[in-house]
């Protein structure tokens, strides 16, 4: 993984201004379609568009964790895998950047296992203590190594309790730990969160499918409990005294969602969606049917504007501006190993196809926004 990858004035621009403050605000989400496949929804959120690379990269690839002070982790990858990747450096022209510099934080493997990485600021702290004669890996490294080695969550839990992860500081924000927390899921549905809250590691089951930012992710799985009374069954009439009202309009039981789009709303939104949305019959009407699902979490530039201070959260990490947006989709067809991402800039999403991407041995990398514009099916413009 040696070959150099350019980025334009431009990008290395844009890359500084995530520096300075990155904030993923995003929603990830698990749809279960009639007969028990998952589809993985996920949408970018924050107030800049970024150098974003899709990657192909095929099984086969020896990988190397890098540690300070300590032994990283060497693994070779089992599995195929499409990801979007973000560099955690900035290049420079004694030191361009190669596929080792890209840091996966969306994508799937060819089992169909999904991985992404969702903002959560509180993950400081000091470390528990770990033995150092073990080979140590980078929370960086933890999408590649999962996706490269695993095959179900149930593998991944599994090999967690085992390998000691390091909470390591990014070269691409000054020397900070990595402010995220992470999400996997598989084909059968099963799910976990990998959460660092304050220098301590937490593997927690999802019931729900549903990750989005702070507080803590049990947190949001209690605050569930605020929301026994949805339903999807409107009723539309009751009586007051004497009075009988009628609503003139479906979908008054939509009304006890939250409305905001702060991490706290948008959990309980993608809780209520995935739980209620039909149920698919066949893969393609279960795409669409994500598709739906996650157009609800699609922000237009201005909605909400969010003026950068001190506090906040995930608002106050804005990288550029003060309103947060989607920059790009993915929708993640984790039985068939299908991936469809669209921009901000595209009405429609591109598929690629993990399974057809196996005829080649090379990596293959692309920036993702060379998307616009191109046909539904993306996947031999990526092999080119």
């Amino acid at each position: 993984m040696t070959f150099p990858i350019h980025f334009s004035p431009s990008d290395i621009a844009a890359l500084e201004q995530f520096s300075r403050g990155p904030g993923f605000g995003c929603t990830s989400l698990t749809y279960l379609d009639a007969q028990g496949n998952a589809y993985h929804g996920r949408t970018m959120e924050l107030g800049q568009d970024f150098p974003y690379q899709l990657v192909y990269l095929p099984a086969g690839q020896t990988l190397q964790s890098v540690v300070n002070n300590t032994p990283g982790l060497s693994y070779t990858t089992q599995y195929a895998l499409f990801v979007v990747t973000m560099p955690d450096r900035i290049p420079t022209a004694e030191a361009p950047l190669t596929p080792a510099d890209l840091k996966v934080i969306e994508g799937i493997n060819e089992a169909g296992l999904s991985f992404n990485l969702n903002a959560y600021p509180s993950v400081g702290g000091a470390q528990q203590q770990i033995d150092l004669t073990q080979a140590m890996l980078s929370v960086a490294d933890l999408g590649s190594w999962a996706l490269g080695c695993f095959d179900t969550v149930a593998a991944v839990k599994a090999a967690l309790a085992e390998q000691p992860v390091v909470l390591t500081s990014l070269d691409i924000l000054k020397g900070a730990a990595a402010p995220f927390h992470y999400l996997l899921s598989d084909r059968t549905g099963a799910s976990i969160v990998v959460e660092f809250h304050e220098g301590t590691m937490t593997v927690y089951d999802n019931p729900v499918g549903v990750m989005t930012n702070g507080p803590r992710f049990d947190w949001h799985l209690t605050n569930l409990s605020n929301y026994t009374y949805l339903s999807n069954i409107d009723q539309s009439t009751n009586t007051f005294g004497s009075l009988t009202v009628n609503q003139p309009d479906s979908g008054i039981a939509t009304v006890g969602l939250p409305s905001s789009s702060t991490s706290v709303g948008r959990f309980i939104r993608a809780v209520y969606y995935t739980q209620y949305t039909e149920k698919a019959t066949d893969p393609d009407a279960a795409v669409l049917a994500l598709a739906h699902i996650m157009n609800t979490f699609d922000r237009p530039k201005g909605a909400t504007t969010d003026p950068r201070t001190e506090g906040g959260g995930e608002g106050g990490m804005l990288s550029e501006g003060d309103t947060e947006y989607t920059p790009w989709m993915i929708l993640s067809d984790l039985n068939r190993a299908r991936v469809f991402l669209r921009t901000y800039n595209g009405l429609n999403y591109t598929m690629f196809d993990l399974k057809q991407m196996a005829q080649t041995s090379e990596i293959k990398v692309m920036p993702l926004a060379h998307l616009d514009g191109l046909a539904p099916d993306a996947t031999a413009t990526l092999l080119q």
